[in-house]
């Protein structure tokens, strides 16, 4: 991974670039940033450029024999921590990352803005609680204690140490602190919060924004061949998040539209017998379309919203969503479609937390039903 593979942030890559160039890298740093944020990508980067023989003032070589095993996460001066879980075939203290480093390599090199959910499906732990255990707080002071192979520095990555045992978190306090001569921790969090203030303050804070929207778009397009038009729109429903978008390439349904048209004309007209069998529908949908319709519905609030006030937005609309927005801007006023913006924002919040999406999207309906009346 080098900082050229990360579209955007220019700003955190000169920052990090310059700390090697002063020689002031810190000897544990934590990058943190939202899931789906780049902080994972840049940590890879960041230590590419560490240890690459031939740095330019812009990105480390791509060539030289550090760049290219740390570009294979082969590098035997570069160690990954990550949180596991027992399978059938790995169980007892065999449950630490060293027994997963093909898998890991494997998940990360495919997409480094995945989570912790996707990473337990790729080794088979989907319905299992992971965690960093005690014991692999002994092999990070074990494999420490060792002298560098090949390389300047030593450099331990640990992915998201919020999921650190607290026996684990102490057993490594000292050695974050006063770590062998170079030697550099770099931890990469999703919730900083939930680390003990004891690791937080032995480490300095880098804080990662999330992508925008356009550098989302311009990702799925350069780097997984996704239609342009297509990007754009996964990119608006995605929020900054580059796992949820890619996931999106497979699970955003291309009718999209239809459904959401369909859906607020039940509603305008109170067809109750055709808005339960359209919550059957919904219902049969898996949870990740589930939202991504209530997210594509908040976006065409928005884009109506704006249409009562601007000019709708010619390039994430195609003809069909710009009539659609129009009328639909046209027939209500302002507060009806911001209340129905609540309603759907309810909606994402109360299935994101286990609702029965049955119940839920016909509730939804009635009240959106009761709001359109209103007028």
């Amino acid at each position: 991974m080098r900082f050229s593979d990360i579209i955007g942030l220019e700003d955190t890559k000169q920052q990090l670039i310059a700390a090697v160039k002063s020689n002031h890298v810190a000897h544990a740093q934590l990058f943190f940033g939202s899931e789906g944020s780049a902080n994972l990508a840049l940590a890879l980067a960041f230590a590419t450029y560490i240890n690459c023989t031939n740095q330019s003032d812009s990105d480390s070589c791509g060539t030289c024999a550090s760049c290219t095993k740390i570009d294979k996460l082969v590098h035997p001066d570069v160690q990954f921590i990550f949180p596991v879980s027992s399978t059938k075939k790995v169980t007892g203290k065999s449950v630490v990352s060293s027994s997963y480093m093909n898998e890991w390599r494997s998940f990360i090199l495919n997409n480094p803005y995945s989570g912790i959910e996707q990473w337990s499906a790729s080794y088979g732990a989907e319905n299992k609680q992971s965690n960093i255990s005690k014991e692999e707080s002994r092999n990070i002071i074990k494999n420490l204690s060792l002298k560098a192979f090949e390389a300047e520095y030593k450099i331990m990555l640990i992915w998201l140490p919020e999921f650190m045992h607290p026996s684990a978190a102490n057993g490594i306090l000292k050695i974050l602190e006063e770590p062998p001569k170079k030697t550099i921790f770099l931890l990469v969090t999703n919730d900083y919060e939930k680390l003990l203030t004891t690791i937080l303050s032995r480490c300095q804070l880098l804080k990662i924004r999330s992508f925008y929207e356009a550098e989302v778009a311009k990702n799925l397009e350069e780097k997984q061949g996704v239609d342009p038009q297509k990007a754009a729109k996964i990119a608006a429903l995605a929020e900054g998040n580059l796992s949820k978008a890619s996931a999106l390439i497979d699970e955003i349904e291309e009718d999209a539209h239809k459904i959401f048209r369909d859906w607020m004309r039940l509603c305008w007209t109170k067809n109750f017998t055709e808005l339960s069998m359209m919550s059957d529908i919904f219902s049969s949908m898996n949870k990740t379309t589930q939202l991504m319709l209530f997210q594509y519905g908040l976006n065409m609030m928005r884009e109506a919203l704006i249409s009562k006030m601007a000019t709708i937005n010619e390039v994430k609309l195609n003809e069909e969503e710009k009539s659609f927005v129009g009328n639909f801007g046209k027939a209500l006023s302002l507060p009806v479609l911001e209340k129905i913006s609540e309603e759907l924002n309810r909606g994402q919040y109360h299935l994101g937390r286990n609702a029965s999406s049955k119940i839920l999207f016909m509730d939804m309906s009635l009240s959106i039903g009761r709001l359109m009346s209103s007028k």
